[in-house]
């Protein structure tokens, strides 16, 4: 990590080098789009807990915890356009996703985490954009491509847009597109395994016939591995701008998705009625596990206002109306008010209203039917509200004259914010993040090469 990092550096400082050459070469004068480089350190913990996990068939711990950290560069490649770079890695343990295998532990209970290889693991992300600005600033394209990796899924993603601004740069027309493409590992939970099979979350062989079934002793549970492990998702969006007046700007925003393939998620169980339960420990055996159709189409209207009501205080709302095929419909709202202290500090409270409707294929613990044709436990897709709130406090200096080496401090933010359904889910999280542009006055690549001793 430390020497990709030096090599970002590197990159941004050549650029930023380079970028100085062509400005005194150049006869007539043209604004940069990014007049230099900068760099974005991101970094957020989450902790969640809640009675409803999806892997053991919607009772059971959520228990979670997960650490983030971000490096985004953004390197102006000349005038017009800008290279960004994104780094991501996300360390987590889930009690949840424990039970995958909940017989590593020393006795088996939904409520209980395992020991087992899926209860933490490391989620790495890399996305690249590239942005392209027309001499006049009234056309911008841009183009992205990412990757992510994780214990049981592997995604690539192609993505692009254009924006076009009219009527003095007032109105701002815009169109993006994203396709993905992901792969799962499939991973099942260990009691539907043949006996004497591998076992998938740790090198272990599980037998379940050296357990003791308690309850229906006949255990024979309706399962079938999925045959397409590919899950591919199409976004179109649109978004139109209008400055309406001095103090007021509005931005209204259609989003189209489509996902196909495999939807569910294969270590998730469900628990019929009409079957009698089978036991090892204190731990209900899967009857079957999640089942989903293979297509999932959704809709999202949504708009997005701000109005500046002094020198002190601007007012942003936002609600978002979502629809998809599935049976589910959202309401999104959410309110923001940031208070300028002083010329350098803000502190901005915030408020988020959530509440959707029960998809079709859900039904809680023990509540679906075996002659269904899908079937899901996951409260993700039930009905509920929730609430949101946020307090966040912002530094931002735009001269940069505090400075760390040949970096110069754009803007320091803190965010806290906390998370709540009505169904007891809670989860809280802390995001800290820290701007610096590149110092372009200085010596930087002697510098640079001093400091990695070459």
């Amino acid at each position: 990590m430390k020497k990709t990092m030096i090599l970002i550096l590197l990159l941004s400082s050549i650029c930023g080098f380079s970028q100085n050459i062509s400005n005194d070469s150049t006869k007539v004068y043209k604004k940069r789009v990014l007049e230099s480089s900068e760099i974005d350190f991101l970094t957020s913990y989450y902790l969640q807990d809640g009675k409803n996990a999806a892997v053991t068939g919607g009772i059971g711990t959520e228990k979670l915890d997960d650490f983030t950290s971000t490096l985004v560069v953004a390197v102006p490649l000349n005038a017009d356009d800008v290279l960004t770079v994104d780094f991501g890695i996300s360390a987590y343990s889930s009690a949840s996703s424990s039970n995958i295998n909940p017989f590593d532990a020393d006795y088996a209970n939904a409520f209980q985490a395992s020991s087992g290889a899926s209860a933490s693991d490391v989620w790495y992300n890399f996305v690249g954009s590239y942005s392209h600005s027309s001499d006049n600033r009234n056309s911008i394209w841009d183009a992205k491509l990412s990757v992510s990796i994780e214990f049981d899924y592997y995604s690539f993603g192609l993505g692009g847009g254009f924006t076009q601004l009219f009527n003095e740069k007032n109105t701002e027309l815009s169109v993006h597109g994203n396709v993905f493409i992901d792969f799962w590992e499939t991973k099942y939970p260990v009691e539907l395994k043949p006996a004497g099979s591998s076992n998938e979350d740790g090198d272990e062989h599980f037998n379940i016939s050296n357990y003791i079934i308690t309850g229906n002793t006949n255990y024979n549970p309706i399962f079938k591995e999925f045959d397409n492990k590919m899950r591919n998702s199409y976004s179109l969006g649109f978004g139109l701008s209008q400055i309406l007046s001095r103090n007021f700007q509005s931005l209204v925003a259609l989003d189209l998705v489509l996902q196909q393939g495999l939807l569910s998620t294969p270590y998730q169980r469900i628990y019929f009625n009409d079957i009698e339960d089978s036991f090892i420990e204190d731990f209900h055996l899967a009857d079957a596990i999640e089942k989903l159709p293979d297509l999932r189409f959704k809709v999202a209207v949504g708009n997005r206002s701000s109005y500046y009501l002094n020198e002190h205080f601007v007012l942003r709302t936002f609600y978002r109306y979502y629809y998809d095929d599935w049976g589910v419909t959202s309401h999104t709202a959410s309110i923001e008010i940031p208070i300028k202290i002083t010329d350098k500090f803000t502190i901005y409270p915030s408020y988020r209203y959530y509440s959707q409707t029960r998809s079709d294929y859900f039904a809680s613990y023990e509540n679906h039917i075996s002659t269904e044709n899908f079937y899901t436990s996951d409260y993700d897709l039930s009905g509920f509200i929730a609430n949101q709130y946020s307090f966040g406090i912002s530094y931002t200096d735009i001269f940069t004259n505090s400075h760390i080496w040949i970096f110069g401090l754009k803007s320091v933010d803190l965010k806290f914010n906390y998370y709540e359904r009505d169904s007891g889910f809670k989860a809280g999280f802390v995001v800290a993040g820290c701007k610096f542009i590149l110092d372009n006055d200085k010596n930087i690549i002697p510098n640079l090469l001093n400091k990695i001793g070459l």
